[in-house]
């Protein structure tokens, strides 16, 4: 299979969607790989260690497209992309369609074949290949509150960890998944007073176990998310319904009510985010203010870290890359149900149930269309 690898271009991205190492396990494997000149360069990635990897490089983003059977990604494609897809070519990258009907529309237009990483199950339950960039985005969701607590960053002026004599900051973290747990290590390690919340009391349980007394674990109701958040420094958003939009656990009254200076992170921005006063925005303007109340909203966190992050999801994505260049994109998923859950949208179709029922559209059973 002809793979291709075009140059991320959303808004400071510099993540790219094969390594080198992951280009010479699909070309000694008889697969043609080509890369994009510059796809890496900012992370360190130089065009010359593609070539020893054994990739070719298209000169730009038009003829990555046109040489790919497959085309291999970190974020969703933007409207310049969309249109350069054909039908039944195979996208494999991160799609988040549920809050983003434009995309969707885009996507289904084109006939293309969509797989979304963050929908691909694993076998012993989670999202494997969402989980990496989780795991960055939980721990940088902490070092962006602290930043942003600052006075100088529109925050109360408070230090995350605190000093002798002077009480830590309060963070909340709503939902105990691999976003909130990571979230935890890096609070609970920097000093901070940290409360979680979930509705998974067996979750809470395990956090309980591995935390003890350095956190405090509340089951999650309207009540209880309330008065946390009221009572919060900084509130960390990690909540996840695979493929469908982030429900809004606090309120835009809520927001109003919250401590002048105290700084929410909603991590699930890019399911919508979890917040009703959240917008996306980027790494160039990543806050505003409402109400008092400093929102960091990016909606690619992990891009701030490219190449660590790069790395983490190259581990992850590789094997079903694989997969699906040795054995075409039908085989592949009527072999692997883990991988067809990741089918999002195929040939004009939406398979993906919580994006066709948030969104207005058919649902297509994946498994009408792999023959």
């Amino acid at each position: 299979m002809r793979i291709a690898v075009p140059k991320e271009i959303k808004n400071h991205e510099y993540r790219v969607g094969l390594t080198p190492a992951s280009v010479r396990e699909l070309v000694e494997r008889g697969h043609e790989v080509w890369v994009e000149r510059g796809a890496g360069v900012a992370i360190g990635l130089t065009d010359a260690a593609y070539e020893a990897a054994g990739a070719k490089l298209a000169a730009d983003a038009d003829e990555a497209f046109q040489r790919g059977e497959m085309i291999v990604k970190v974020k969703e494609p933007q409207p310049s992309e969309i249109a350069r897809l054909r039908e039944g070519q195979l996208l494999y990258t991160y799609l988040h369609l549920a809050p983003d009907p434009e995309q969707t529309a885009g996507l289904v237009k084109s006939g293309a074949v969509c797989i979304a990483y963050e929908t691909v199950t694993g076998p012993g339950g989670g999202l494997p290949l969402l989980a990496p960039m989780s795991e960055v985005a939980g721990r940088m969701s902490v070092q962006a509150g602290a930043a942003h607590l600052e006075k100088s960053k529109g925050g109360m002026g408070v230090l995350l960890g605190g000093v002798p004599g002077v009480a830590p900051a309060h963070v909340v973290v709503l939902g105990a998944g691999v976003v909130g747990t990571h979230a935890m290590q890096v609070a609970v390690g920097m000093g901070a007073r940290v409360t979680v919340l979930d509705r998974n009391v067996d979750r809470l349980r395990q956090l309980d176990l591995v935390f003890g007394n350095r956190i405090t674990t509340q089951f999650s109701t309207a009540l209880s998310v309330e008065e946390a958040v009221l009572a919060a420094d900084l509130v960390i958003g990690g909540v996840l319904i695979p493929g469908a939009a982030a429900p809004k656990l606090v309120t835009r009254s809520m927001v109003a009510r919250m401590k002048p200076g105290a700084v929410v992170v909603d991590v699930a921005i890019d399911q919508g985010g979890c917040f009703e006063t959240s917008r996306a925005t980027t790494h160039a303007e990543p806050t505003y203010v409402v109400d008092g109340v400093v929102h960091y909203c990016v909606a690619n966190m992990p891009g701030a870290v490219a190449r660590t992050s790069t790395f983490a999801l190259n581990n992850a994505t590789i094997g079903h890359a694989i997969a699906l260049a040795d054995k075409g994109w039908r085989v592949a998923l009527r072999e692997n149900p883990h991988l067809r859950a990741g089918l999002n949208v195929a040939l004009g179709h939406v398979t993906c149930a919580p994006v066709a029922q948030q969104l207005g559209y058919a649902d297509t059973p994946a498994e009408t269309l792999l023959g």
